[in-house]
């Protein structure tokens, strides 16, 4: 009996994990047949296979689906750990913020740098930015008392503040508008098999301590007490999550800008489906990311054809009524 309970959790990860990959897929070939010249999905898959449509299956249209897989991915385990390390539900990598100062730092470098260095000087921009952000988001939401209201409301006015700055960075230098409204809105298109491999070798490294990270999340729960009490520092353990979260926000700014509330929709949705427990949570976070931004790339192109919409704008559309629908909850709550 106690066997079958303690599988059943396990039971159900892997059943919900195999139906999102499935989706996944699905979405993933459908993405592969738009385009200037449209496919079948027996041409995509002839393509992957090596066929005649290889070159413009394998150059054009695959590294869009494989960097909006990655990058989903990445968005959702890094709202995971933050959530996990503020034990706010609302603490997500866009909602708090982070992901528009992670977009400001890579502009700024972009802009300010040879375009020769852009391929070091713009990563390095978004691990600044980055940092900059969740530094500031903890350091001004702890003076508040680090509420819940207090964490959302800093967060959306350090999100302001960095898209105010790079719009006005904008006015001063108009040349450079077009290549920064992709930052603000957050796209994939125009990736690249280089894009894909950086991202790839940014995530190789950090997967060690997602591992990590994943052993620790739900200790991340407990009281500062009750962890003091197990010979665990509170500190230590929710700034290393969120280092963790960090890392994986700025390499998927990096690869297609500050895209809004994957990092919030995709826990909850996970933990509706599978429960809190990291080992079960952290990989179906994962799996509806990549879920969540390649439908959404696909709903922009779809909708929109010839032309498309930014998946960004599309996942803002679907994140912005659900954030609204978190903060009445939690305001319901608390009555």
């Amino acid at each position: 009996m106690n066997m079958n309970t303690a599988s059943a959790p396990s039971l159900r990860t892997t059943t919900v994990c195999m139906g999102v990959a499935a989706l996944i897929v699905l979405v993933a070939l459908l993405g592969m047949t738009i385009g200037a010249v449209t496919l079948t999905i027996g041409q995509v898959l002839d393509g992957i296979a090596g066929g005649e449509s290889a070159f413009i299956v394998m150059q054009y249209r695959a590294p869009r689906v494989i960097v909006s897989i990655l990058a989903g991915a990445s968005l959702g385990v890094a709202g995971t750990f933050l959530q996990g390390a503020l034990r706010n539900p609302l603490a997500s990598p866009d909602v708090v913020g982070i992901t528009k100062c992670a977009g400001l730092g890579a502009f700024l470098a972009g802009l300010f740098t040879p375009p020769a260095w852009a391929i070091w000087s713009i990563p390095a921009g978004v691990v600044a930015g980055t940092l900059v952000g969740a530094f500031a988001l903890l350091a001004i939401g702890r003076s508040f008392g680090g509420g819940i209201a207090a964490l959302a409301l800093v967060g959306v006015a350090l999100g302001m503040l960095a898209q105010a700055l790079m719009q006005y960075v904008m006015v001063l230098f108009p040349t450079r508008a077009d290549q920064s409204m992709v930052w603000l809105a957050g796209s994939v298109y125009g990736s690249t098999m280089a894009d894909v491999l950086a991202l790839t070798l940014w995530l190789v490294v950090c997967l060690p301590f997602v591992l990590i990270a994943t052993i620790r999340l739900d200790a991340g729960g407990f009281g500062d007490d009750t962890l003091t009490s197990l010979g665990m520092s509170p500190g230590r353990l929710r700034g290393g999550l969120i280092l963790v979260s960090v890392a994986l926000c700025a390499s998927s700014v990096a690869a297609v800008g500050s895209m809004g509330f994957l990092g919030l929709l995709a826990p909850h949705a996970a933990r509706m489906l599978v429960g809190r427990r990291a080992r079960h949570l952290v990989p179906v976070s994962a799996l509806i990311g990549a879920l969540t931004l390649s439908a959404a790339d696909l709903i922009g192109r779809l909708a929109a054809l010839p032309n498309e919409i930014p998946a960004g704008i599309v996942a803002a559309v679907i994140g912005g009524p659900y954030l609204i629908f978190l903060l009445i909850k939690e305001v319901g709550r608390h009555d």
